[in-house]
C-alpha cells in the first residue's frame, strides 16, 4: 500500500449496508508513501495516526475524471519543505493549538523537521496543524507535548476561560511602539472598546461598541448614561487585545474632545454602517462623536519582532 498527501484511506464496512470510513491522508511518515498515515476523517474531521488493515484501501484522488491536481509529496517538496495544500477558498486560519505549537517551536528555536522527528510524524503534517485550523487528536498532542518539553494542557490552552493576562508571560517580552497607521488598522476591527468618563459618581471606565468613520470613533448610548458624560468634554478611548495562545497583546489609545452627532443624516448614516447593535440593549438612539488629537499604541511580543 502506497499513498500520496491528499489521497483517501477507505475502510470497508465488513457488513452489509454499513456505511464504511473514509478519510483524506494528511500526514505521511515513509518517503516511499507506506503506511502509517495521518488521516483526517470525513465523518468527525479528527486527524489520527492509522495503521491500515486488510480491509483497507487507498483511493488515488488525483487519478479521478473531474478533479484537479492532488498535492503530492513530490510536489510538497518542489514547493519547499514544510509547505502543505491550499485548501479551497484559500489558506485556513491558523487555530489556537497550532498557533501554540507554532510560538513554542519558535521560542526553542527548532525547526519543523526538528520537531516532527522527535513526536514521529511527518513534517508536512506539522506544518498542517501549524497553518491550519486543525484539532489533532489527544494522541498526537502528547507526542508534540513531549517533543516540545511541554504539557498537553498548555498546548490546548486550558484556563483560556480565566481573565486575560494569566497566560505564561514570554521569556524576554519587547515592547514596541505602533505607529498611527498601525494603531488605526487595530481600531479599525470595530467590536468593543472603553470610554473614560467622569460622571457625577466620578471616574468610570464604561465598555461600548464603536464604528471608526474618517479616523473618529463613534458610539451609541442613551441619554443621561454614563457613557453620555462624555459629550463635552476631552475623553480616553482604549481599545485592546490579547492574545493568550502565543503571549502577545496590543492596546490603542484615542484621546479628543467628544460630542453628540445631531445632524439627522449622519446619524442615519451611522446607523446603517454599524457592524453590531449595541451589546447592552435597550434604546441607545445617541450617537458620541469622538475626534482624536493623541493616538498612541503598543505592542508586546517575542524579541526580534
Amino acid at each position: 500500500m502506497r499513498a500520496h498527501l491528499g489521497d483517501q484511506l477507505v475502510i470497508e464496512s465488513p457488513a452489509t449496508g454499513v456505511a464504511r470510513r473514509d478519510g483524506e491522508i494528511v500526514g505521511l511518515h515513509h518517503e516511499d508513501g507506506t503506511p502509517p498515515y495521518d488521516v483526517r476523517w470525513s465523518d468527525t474531521g479528527e486527524v489520527t495516526l492509522v495503521f491500515p488493515g486488510s480491509d483497507a484501501h487507498v483511493r488515488h484522488l488525483e487519478h479521478e475524471p473531474g478533479r484537479g491536481h492532488v498535492s503530492s509529496r513530490t510536489d510538497m517538496d518542489r514547493a519547499g519543505a514544510g509547505s502543505v495544500p491550499t485548501p479551497p477558498g484559500g489558506p485556513a486560519r491558523p487555530g489556537d493549538v497550532g498557533r501554540r505549537i507554532a510560538a513554542e517551536r519558535t521560542r526553542l528555536k527548532l525547526s519543523r523537521g526538528e520537531v516532527a522527528d522527535r513526536a514521529g510524524m511527518a513534517p508536512d503534517y506539522l506544518a498542517y496543524l501549524e497553518e491550519g485550523s486543525a484539532e489533532p487528536s489527544l494522541a498526537t498532542l502528547i507526542r508534540l507535548a513531549g517533543a516540545l518539553g511541554t504539557t498537553v494542557a498548555s498546548l490546548r490552552g486550558v484556563g483560556v476561560e480565566a481573565p486575560p493576562g494569566q497566560g505564561q508571560a514570554l521569556l524576554h517580552p519587547r515592547l514596541q511602539a505602533l505607529s498611527p497607521d498601525e494603531c488605526r488598522a487595530r481600531l479599525s476591527a470595530h467590536g468593543v472598546g472603553r470610554v473614560a468618563v467622569s460622571t457625577p459618581d466620578g471616574p468610570a471606565i464604561i465598555p461600548v461598541n464603536y464604528e471608526v468613520v474618517d479616523d473618529a470613533i463613534a458610539f451609541r448610548t442613551a441619554p443621561g448614561s454614563a457613557p453620555a458624560a462624555a459629550v463635552g468634554t476631552d475623553v480616553a478611548f482604549e481599545v485592546d487585545h490579547v492574545d493568550e495562545a502565543v503571549s502577545q497583546g496590543w492596546s490603542v489609545l484615542v484621546v479628543g474632545p467628544a460630542r453628540v452627532v445631531s445632524e439627522p443624516e449622519a446619524v442615519r448614516r451611522l446607523a446603517d454602517r454599524a457592524h453590531t447593535e449595541p451589546w447592552a440593549g435597550g434604546e441607545r438612539g445617541m450617537w458620541v462623536w469622538i475626534q482624536p488629537t493623541r493616538l498612541t499604541g503598543r505592542h508586546i511580543g517575542p524579541p526580534g519582532q
